[in-house]
């Protein structure tokens, strides 16, 4: 299968930057696309809303359907699960994109943002798994997605920033037990990751570590999973993928195409040796 025509697809956070990429590529596809995100009014300082992005994806050539979604609210989560299916018939794939991140020590961070990271990263990639298992057994070749690093247990990758680790590790361990306990199912259960930070929204939190010019596109991240996603699901589980990688196998020689900046050194992400 090469194409996601006719395939249901819920993002989570796909309001904006890696899940909005994601979903307008599945959408010049013809795919069906529910938008699972909080975002239903502009922020100040994040572009983009749920209804924005069904715009976007409507004109790529998608079926787009926005849903306020809270992905802390399980009950919210699971109605937005049902609604998907209700609208287009079935779900054929669940990408958890949805991410919350602060860059700061355990003395630097307030246990809200402890909470919120855990609560997005961690819980609400295992709430939403959970809704989606039921219409994805009933799917034709049904994939879960991950974006989450491989698990990396070099104290280099805590030190810094050991809440955002553990978190962001979460979604990272539930793929890894999730495509073991599906396996029997056919529901391939895959994590993604970008070889270099990708220029979204997120890396304002950084605190101008990381200059955009020194970034990918979200683009490499979304053709990547667009491979992933047409693969065949019983073949292929379990993997921490990263995106350089799972195009370069595809035969893809030509990486500047996705550079903010051609030509200028790329900064690698985290949790990658």
């Amino acid at each position: 299968m090469s194409t996601l025509a006719g395939k249901t697809l819920l993002i989570t956070g796909a309001s904006r930057g890696i899940g909005k990429a994601i979903a307008l590529r599945a959408a010049r596809d013809g795919a069906n696309i529910a938008i699972a995100a909080k975002t239903t009014t502009p922020h100040p300082k994040l572009p983009g809303t749920i209804y924005t992005a069904a715009d976007e994806i409507t004109a790529a050539g998608g079926t787009a359907l926005p849903i306020a979604c809270d992905l802390r609210d399980a009950d919210a989560v699971a109605a937005a699960a049902a609604t998907t299916v209700d609208r287009f018939g079935g779900l054929d794939i669940l990408v958890n994109n949805a991410s919350a991140i602060s860059l700061t020590p355990v003395a630097e961070t307030p246990v809200k943002r402890f909470d919120l990271m855990m609560a997005v990263n961690t819980r609400g990639t295992f709430v939403a798994s959970q809704a989606a298992l039921e219409p994805l057994r009933r799917a034709a070749n049904p994939h879960i997605l991950m974006i989450a690093p491989p698990p990396n247990l070099d104290p280099r990758w805590f030190g810094p920033h050991t809440a955002y680790t553990i978190a962001k590790y979460g979604m990272s361990l539930i793929a890894l037990g999730l495509a073991e306990e599906l396996r029997r199912d056919g529901i391939a259960v895959n994590a993604l990751w970008p070889r270099t930070v990708i220029a979204t929204a997120a890396i304002a939190m950084l605190g101008g570590a990381v200059a955009p010019e020194t970034c990918r596109t979200p683009e490499i991240v979304a053709d990547a999973a667009h491979l992933i996603l047409t693969g065949d699901a019983r073949s292929a589980t379990g993997r921490f993928l990263i995106d350089e990688d799972v195009l370069a196998a595809a035969g893809v020689t030509d990486f500047d195409r996705y550079a903010v900046e051609v030509g200028r050194a790329l900064t690698p992400d985290l949790f990658l040796d």
